[in-house]
């Protein structure tokens, strides 16, 4: 039996082909719509800016965010959906060059 299930996670008005166990699909679609809700705030705030500052600075707000709990020790579930965001961070980097 296959676990694997095949996605398509839009960030940035940018689709991403995935293939990811099926039981992550929920978390990648989570994680994926917090990154999609911040840089709409952030292209309201910053129109001028272009996307790839606004996914910078979405990275800069979740990693901050990820350091804080580390102070609390408080990281198990930040810690998987930050490792999520990351990943889909340097896919959508490396197809935007």
């Amino acid at each position: 039996m296959d676990d694997k299930l095949s996605i398509k996670i839009n960030i940035g008005n940018t689709y991403y082909p995935m293939r990811i166990n099926r039981n992550e699909e929920e978390i990648i679609r989570r994680a994926a719509k917090i990154i999609n809700d911040k840089l709409t705030q952030y292209q309201n705030k910053y129109a001028e800016r272009e996307p790839f500052d606004l996914l910078a600075m979405t990275s800069l707000q979740y990693v901050k965010q990820l350091l804080e709990c580390e102070n609390k020790n408080d990281v198990s579930l930040l810690n998987e959906e930050i490792k999520q965001i990351n990943e889909e961070l340097e896919h959508f980097i490396e197809h935007n060059k």
